[in-house]
């Protein structure tokens, strides 16, 4: 989803410090002995992820580049050590303390080499950066971090302090019970502060966002716009050196063009393959399909602040207009559960007494009617690539738009590229947009807050424009306490009152899917969208040699 940033500008002067003459797309008999080609449709606006809302460096490359003080186990939706090796919950929530690993190095670049490994200041200038509005990095390439923006963190930390080398402590305002799994996520990726103290003295700070350096196990390598991102194995990884030397991430082709280099080999791992391709993935013995629960959820949103969409009976009465199982059917092929909440029915707080939004044209025309809104026009707005949400954003947007002609409502379908959408639709001329959310936490509040809290709508995630002041309260409530069912209980009022208000009508919770050629080994498909490459190998043929 969501940033666009002075990132766009990169130029190709930017990199040719570390470019190579030759594509490594050509190279395919080489990529085969030393690595992997993955392909995916994607496009790359920073090499940040706290600048981003979502998009490819979210889902895709933060794993490889970067580590976070708290990971989540993709089997068990549990928090586990990454960079802290430990951590204690105080003051009810409201302090949290952490203990750094030891020996953890930064990737050793051609424009950074470290002299030191990872300590404190890392994690303190990383936060420092995010919260204090008044830090010298903050507005380095615009002051905005969508995601924790959404969540009000620069209003809710009091301090991020250094104890020690090895010890970091954040106080909060106010308990939050949420917090440890937002700094799990991928936006929460620790930088180096060396790399940003060179850069401030050669006044080069723009750099930190658009020339990465961090502890994952991949470094960048090379980068054409559009067309592939080269990484590099890190040889100093703290968990290890990773077993393939290189990845090729391949973002020239979209759609079929994916699934052809899959099966001639020019790809080795398909990201987000389209559902109607499952028949062709699953006969193909060369291949290996996996499908997984998704933390997604896929949704309608609609402009609260426009006429006549600022009426939830207007909502109502287009959504009932709206044939979601045949959105399943050709959309999906299976492979998603309709939504019934803006939550995923794997989130621990889903309301299990939640209806999905029934399909009734005759009552949505009626309604309609009743409105005096016979011969409503309203433009869609629809991102042109596949999602992890949803696979055809655009056939999507087509059904719905045939579902809401036989009520009366025309339908204008407005294809909107992946890194303008978000300007565009905080111009706020949509009536329409159909998006979706996919988080690495499992915190209900990663899904409430960033899509649908006030303070999301400055920070440019909440595309329905919806603020309700009832709505912020029940969320704020559930952060406060530590006890798991009281925070259901709120989680719960507040699906009720999204029920009620509608601003958003949820489609789609999709499964994660990935292929590939079947000697990739080691490829672990996480449920958030995002899995590191550090395990990867290539099986060799036999009586090949090595």
């Amino acid at each position: 989803m969501r940033l666009v940033s002075s990132f766009l500008l990169m130029s190709a002067s930017l990199w040719a410090g570390f470019s190579q003459a030759e594509s490594p797309l050509s190279a395919t008999a080489d990529i085969r002995d030393s690595g992997f080609v993955y392909c995916v449709n994607g496009q790359v606006s920073t090499f940040n992820p706290q600048k981003a809302g979502s998009g490819l460096i979210v889902d895709t490359l933060a794993a490889q580049l970067y580590d976070r003080l708290l990971d989540v186990d993709p089997y068990t939706y549990r928090l586990m050590p990454d960079l802290a090796e430990s951590w204690e919950v105080l003051d009810n929530g409201a302090t949290y303390r952490f203990h750094l690993r030891n020996g953890v190095s930064f990737q050793h670049t051609p424009w950074f080499t470290p002299t030191r490994h990872l300590n404190a200041d890392d994690v303190v200038f990383t936060f420092q950066r995010i919260f204090d509005r008044n830090h010298p990095w903050h507005n380095v390439n615009g002051g905005s971090f969508p995601y924790f923006d959404s969540l009000q963190f620069a209003d809710s930390v009091i301090s991020v302090r250094k104890l020690d080398n090895r010890t970091v402590e954040f106080r909060l305002r106010q308990p939050d019970a949420s917090f440890l799994w937002h700094l799990a996520t991928h936006y929460a990726s620790v930088m180096s502060a060396e790399y940003a103290d060179k850069l401030a003295k050669n006044d080069r700070q723009e750099l930190l966002d658009r020339q990465p350096v961090g502890t994952g196990a991949f470094q960048l390598a090379e980068y054409r716009a559009g067309q592939y991102i080269r990484l590099q194995r890190n040889a100093n990884f703290w968990r290890g050196t990773p077993l393939m030397p290189q990845v090729v991430v391949d973002l020239g082709s979209g759609g079929t063009g994916r699934l052809s280099k899959l099966l001639t080999g020019e790809c080795d791992v398909l990201a987000w393959p389209a559902a109607s391709q499952l028949t062709i993935l699953r006969n193909d013995p060369r291949l290996s399909l996996t499908l997984r629960p998704g933390m997604n959820i896929a949704y309608l949103a609609f402009n609260t602040d426009k006429p006549p969409l600022n009426n939830p009976e207007v909502r109502h009465a287009l959504a009932l207009s709206i044939n979601n199982q045949r959105l399943m059917q050709s959309i999906y092929y299976g492979t998603a559960e309709t939504a019934a909440s803006i939550l995923p029915r794997a989130s621990w707080a889903y309301d299990s007494e939640a209806k999905v939004t029934e399909y009734d044209p005759d009552q949505a025309r009626a309604r309609l009617k009743a409105l005096g809104l016979e011969n409503l026009t309203l433009q869609l707005w629809v991102p042109t690539t596949s999602q992890a949400w949803n696979p055809s954003p655009l056939k999507t947007a087509e059904l719905i738009q045939a579902d809401m002609a036989q009520v009366g409502v025309k339908v204008n379908i407005v294809p909107v590229e992946g890194r303008f959408q978000e300007a565009r639709l905080m111009d706020m001329n949509h009536d329409l947009t159909l998006s979706g959310w996919a988080t690495d936490s499992n915190d209900p509040d990663s899904f409430f807050r960033p899509l649908l809290s006030c303070a999301a709508i400055d920070s440019q995630t909440n595309f329905a424009h919806w603020c309700n002041r009832e709505f912020d309260s029940v969320l704020q409530k559930a952060l406060a306490s530590q006890q798991l069912a009281a925070r259901i209980d709120d989680y719960n009022e507040a699906q009720k009152i999204l029920a009620t208000e509608l601003p958003v009508l949820p489609l789609a919770s999709s499964l994660r899917l990935q292929a590939h050629r079947y000697d990739i080994k080691g490829l672990v498909v996480s449920p958030f969208g995002s899995a590191s490459f550090a395990g990867v190998t290539r099986e060799k043929e036999k009586g090949k040699q090595p």
